[in-house]
């Protein structure tokens, strides 16, 4: 129980990665907003964690597009109105377009680079404006593998998510002085859909042996947001079965 009472917003916690990380804070006691901008979703993630018998926290949702700054500022508001502090960001939220870079219009690039890399820069600034009036806190940065290695058509993502680790360590080093830690995870392969139909040559091929699931995630955020692990910032936590440390060549 070492977020007992602990504020912790999470963006993108409507479903998959964000549901999870927003559900495994809630059941280490901490007040958790779901910041979601599918009112279905997010009201639906709200609800679940807060009729479980395992959960000794709360859960409330907040509607937030996070590619429109005023609802970032609003959401940091809110938060310091109705709590006073806040000591946990997780910034989750991100979409992804696989389309060919002779097509991908400038229009498409900045929704993508909006949503999954300003998001991070104007969350983190003003959350951090909470978190160092109360001594500091945690923020975590989700990246992906995809900013050490692609597929063909991912431009977009692909740079949204290598940036965000200079970005990480950059934050990390100027909210230092305001006890504020800032990191970031870049998972691999997490299968948020049906487990059970992935094939066993989709597990086979990760060293760890099977494709990840987003507790994966979920407690890697819990790990680096704890404050005995307070010697950890500015740092990137690949998770990724192994993928990105495996040599492949072409049959």
């Amino acid at each position: 129980m070492k977020f007992k009472d602990n504020i912790v917003i999470v963006t993108g916690a409507g479903n998959g990665i964000g549901r999870a990380v927003a559900t495994l804070y809630a059941t280490q006691g901490a007040y958790v907003v779901i910041a979601e901008q599918n009112r279905e979703a997010g009201e639906s993630a709200a609800h679940s964690i807060n009729a479980s018998e395992i959960t000794t926290g709360t859960a409330t949702f907040q509607q937030v597009d996070v590619s429109q700054p005023d609802h970032i500022v609003q959401l940091m508001q809110m938060v310091d109105e109705r709590w006073g502090r806040l000591d946990v960001l997780i910034n989750n939220a991100g979409l992804s377009t696989w389309e060919s870079p002779y097509d991908l219009t400038v229009e498409a690039w900045d929704h993508i680079l909006n949503t999954n890399l300003r998001s991070v820069f104007l969350g983190s600034r003003e959350a951090a404006k909470v978190m160092r009036k109360h001594g500091g806190g945690s923020i975590v940065n989700l990246s992906s593998s995809r900013a050490h290695m692609s597929e063909p058509n991912s431009e977009a993502y692909a740079a949204s998510k290598g940036v965000i680790l200079a970005l990480t360590h950059a934050l990390a080093v100027s909210l230092g002085t305001d006890g504020i830690r800032v990191n970031a995870i870049s998972p691999g392969w997490i299968e948020n859909g049906d487990y059970s139909a992935l094939r066993p040559e989709d597990h086979a091929q990760h060293p760890a042996g099977r494709v990840g699931v987003p507790d994966d995630i979920a407690r890697a955020c819990l790990f680096l947001t704890q404050k005995d692990n307070d010697f950890i910032t500015g740092t990137e936590l690949v998770i990724d079965g192994g993928m990105t440390r495996k040599m492949i060549y072409e049959p």
